[in-house]
């Protein structure tokens, strides 16, 4: 008996080898791989978490910078946020910051620049547009409206998208083109909730251009009794500071 149980064990391990043999290497590269990216993966968790980090530690800096007004401590220190760490919630708050205390400094030029970087590289549409409607305000207050219908050709997000249309009322409206700002203040006023106050605002903007707000849905309409206004111009330019949901603008 002892024998005939040997002969079985050695038929199996002979066929265990031969699978070996024939399937060893792929199992072992397919372990490898398995446990390669675990690895890897394990590896990006941890880089990320130490990216986060280092940036919110860098972000902290710059704040307590711009909280003393020291706009170039500021400034220098987000140049190597967003050099190193561009991908980070941290960069993107960052360079709202620094385009604050620098306009508080009279230096648009580099607000300018600092919301130009973050409405073309956050992550996330929202902050890309208010970055951009940011930079609108700042535009409109060098009476750069072309430059304002451009940067407004880039903010996306459907949260702000009434905003977008009124303050691209605002620069046609500048510009001249009453029939396209009458058209802008039409869709802001449609897509804004009843409820909210500044939609009283961008009514009365569309009453000075002789036209009555139209209902959601509904086609824009010529009131019969007004007539478009010529002096009426561009509404406060001030840069954004709320959000879509409060009725003022971000």
């Amino acid at each position: 008996m002892a024998t005939q149980l040997d002969l079985q064990e050695q038929e199996q391990l002979d066929a265990l080898k031969a699978f070996w043999k024939q399937q060893g290497s792929l199992i072992t590269w397919t372990v490898v791989l398995v446990l390669g990216a675990l690895a890897a993966w394990n590896g990006w968790q941890y880089w990320q978490g130490s990216q986060a980090s280092r940036a919110a530690d860098m972000f902290e800096q710059l704040d307590k910078a711009a909280g003393a007004g020291n706009a170039e401590l500021a400034g220098r220190i987000f140049d190597e946020l967003r050099s190193r760490y561009p991908r980070t919630a941290w960069a993107e708050q960052g360079a709202l910051t620094v385009s604050q205390v620098e306009l508080a400094r009279g230096r648009s030029d580099a607000a300018r620049a600092a919301l130009g970087w973050l409405g073309e590289h956050a992550v996330e549409p929202e902050m890309r547009t208010v970055a951009r409607l940011r930079l609108a305000a700042v535009q409109a207050d060098a009476g750069q409206y072309a430059e304002v219908l451009k940067t407004l050709d880039g903010a996306d997000a459907p949260t702000f998208a009434a905003l977008v249309e009124d303050r691209r009322g605002d620069a046609l409206l500048a510009l001249g083109r009453k029939d396209a700002a009458r058209t802008a203040y039409q869709a802001a006023y449609q897509a804004m909730d009843e409820r909210q106050l500044y939609r009283r605002l961008v009514e009365a903007k569309l009453m000075a251009l002789g036209a009555a707000p139209a209902a959601s849905g509904a086609a824009p309409a010529v009131a019969a009794t007004g007539s478009a206004a010529t002096g009426a111009g561009p509404a406060g330019s001030s840069a954004p500071t709320a959000s879509a949901g409060s009725g003022a603008r971000p």
